[in-house]
């Protein structure tokens, strides 16, 4: 559920826009259908201030969306929203949330970046200005792969860093690092992973086929890694014993030298 999805809807998908143009999935399956969604609440900042109290409180009270849709849909929205007033300050909360924004602590900025697609928006947003828009001087640091963006993080070389979703986890818990918690305040973009073969593989159909192949990975500790090595289990694939996962830099693959790359671009 997005932030700006309504948490007393037991109807409310457990999932945000997954292209990330759109306010809700609603949104953005009324749009794949050409289609305009009336939304009958109020979108200013003051109302997007407090949906996004509201989701926070309902996420920490119940844990999972299916909690939180089992419930509303039990008892209803009003009911719903009543009974969480009366164990949270909600009012409270909004008016907290509302209050003028205190000065920013820190206005020199290093964001770190890796080359791709998905750092688009770290990366325009200092020509295009937004950075200053905000009050901050920002500059973007280009690092040549995972590993590097980890360590500057780590040893404070940047003060925010464009990362693999698991790699914050990682480091809070000292896989691959010294241990050291970690925040990932927002998610640039999801759904873009995908497995690509050569074409003279197109045969392929199952992750049976797939035995005896060598794969490239970004990280170790990421999301295509992961993937891939569910995907092969799944099949019956043991992705340690029957085939290779590697890890390589973030550059151009030569033709011929991998056969198979897992990819999010």
């Amino acid at each position: 559920m997005g932030v700006f999805d309504d948490p007393f809807d037991p109807k409310a998908r457990p999932w945000s826009c997954p292209c990330g143009r759109h306010a809700s999935f609603a949104a953005h399956a009324a749009a794949l259908a050409c289609e305009t969604v009336a939304d009958p609440e109020p979108r200013g900042a003051e109302a997007l201030a407090d949906r996004i109290v509201e989701t926070a409180v309902t996420r920490a009270v119940f844990g999972t969306e299916a909690r939180r849709r089992a419930f509303v849909g039990l008892v209803g929205r009003a009911a719903a929203a009543a009974a969480l007033g009366a164990v949270f300050p909600l009012g409270r909360a909004k008016e907290a949330f509302a209050e003028t924004p205190r000065r920013i602590e820190k206005r020199d900025l290093k964001v770190g970046f890796i080359p791709i697609t998905c750092a688009t928006p770290i990366i325009m947003a200092e020509p295009l200005g937004f950075y200053k828009k905000h009050g901050l001087n920002a500059t973007v640091k280009r690092a040549a792969g995972w590993a590097m963006i980890r360590d500057w993080a780590i040893n404070k070389e940047v003060d925010a860093a464009h990362m693999l979703t698991p790699m914050p986890l990682a480091i809070t818990l000292g896989a691959g690092s010294m241990p050291k918690p970690f925040y990932m305040p927002a998610v640039e973009n999801i759904n873009g992973q995908a497995i690509t073969l050569h074409i003279k593989h197109k045969e392929v159909k199952t992750a049976a086929d797939m035995k005896g192949f060598r794969f490239c990975v970004p990280f170790d500790y990421s999301m295509h890694n992961y993937l891939l090595r569910y995907f092969l289990a799944e099949g019956g694939v043991h992705p340690d014993k029957d085939v290779q996962i590697r890890v390589v830099r973030i550059a151009p693959v030569q033709p011929g030298e991998w056969r198979k790359v897992s990819t999010n671009n």
